[in-house]
C-alpha cells in the first residue's frame, strides 16, 4: 500500500526523489488545477484568518501539498514558514472541491481543511493585535482574528466558510463549492 511519504523512501539521485519540494499545482488547458491543505483555527469564538498585504480578501491559512507530503504535515510546514510557530493538525473537516476565477484564471482546487492549534502560549492566540507573516521572502501575510458572527460580513473566500465556520462537523463532509465574487 503505498504511504504518504513514500518517496522519502527512495534511494537518494532517484528519479522519484527529484520531485519531492514540488507543490502539487499546474496549469492545464482552460485553467489551473491546486491541491491545498488549510487550516481552521478557532478559539474562543474567533477564527484565524490571513491575507496578502496586496490582497483586499481573507482566507484560511495553509499552503499547496507537495508531492510525497501528507497533506496534515503541510499544515506544519507552512505555518512553521509563515509564523514560525509549531502547529498541531487536530482533525480533518472538510474535503473541499472548490472552483474559482483568480484574475483572468479558473481554479480546480481540491482542498483538505484541517482542525489546527497552536501551543497556548503563542502570541498568536492575541487577539488584540493584527499578527504578521510571510509567504515568501518579498510577500507579507498579515494574520488576523475574527469574531465568528461577523464573518457574514468579511470578504472572506471561498464563501462557504462565511456560514460554515459557525458550526464545525463532528465527522468529515465532502463539500463541492463555486465561488462568485461575493
Amino acid at each position: 500500500m503505498w504511504q504518504p511519504t513514500a518517496l522519502s523512501r527512495y534511494k537518494r539521485g532517484s528519479a522519484c526523489e527529484a520531485l519531492e519540494g514540488q507543490v502539487i499545482s499546474f496549469p492545464m488547458a482552460g485553467g489551473r488545477f491546486n491541491h491545498r491543505a488549510v487550516g481552521v483555527c478557532v478559539d474562543d469564538g474567533h477564527v484565524l484568518l490571513h491575507r496578502s498585504v496586496d490582497d483586499d480578501f481573507w482566507s484560511l491559512p495553509g499552503g499547496r501539498v507537495e508531492l510525497g507530503e501528507a497533506s496534515s504535515q503541510t499544515l506544519v510546514r507552512e505555518m512553521r514558514e509563515e509564523l514560525g510557530l509549531d502547529a498541531r493538525t487536530e482533525r480533518l473537516l472538510w474535503v473541499v472541491e472548490n472552483f474559482f476565477t483568480h484574475g483572468d484564471v479558473s481554479h480546480h482546487e481540491l482542498g483538505l481543511y484541517y482542525l489546527i492549534s497552536f501551543p497556548r502560549d503563542a502570541t498568536i492566540y492575541d487577539k488584540t493585535r493584527v499578527h504578521e507573516g510571510l509567504e515568501d521572502i518579498d510577500l507579507r501575510l498579515i494574520f488576523r482574528w475574527f469574531p465568528l458572527e461577523t464573518l457574514p460580513d468579511v470578504r472572506l473566500f471561498p464563501t462557504f466558510l462565511r456560514t460554515r465556520l459557525r458550526e464545525l462537523p463532528f465527522y468529515p463532509a465532502h463539500i463541492i463549492h463555486v465561488d462568485g465574487d461575493g
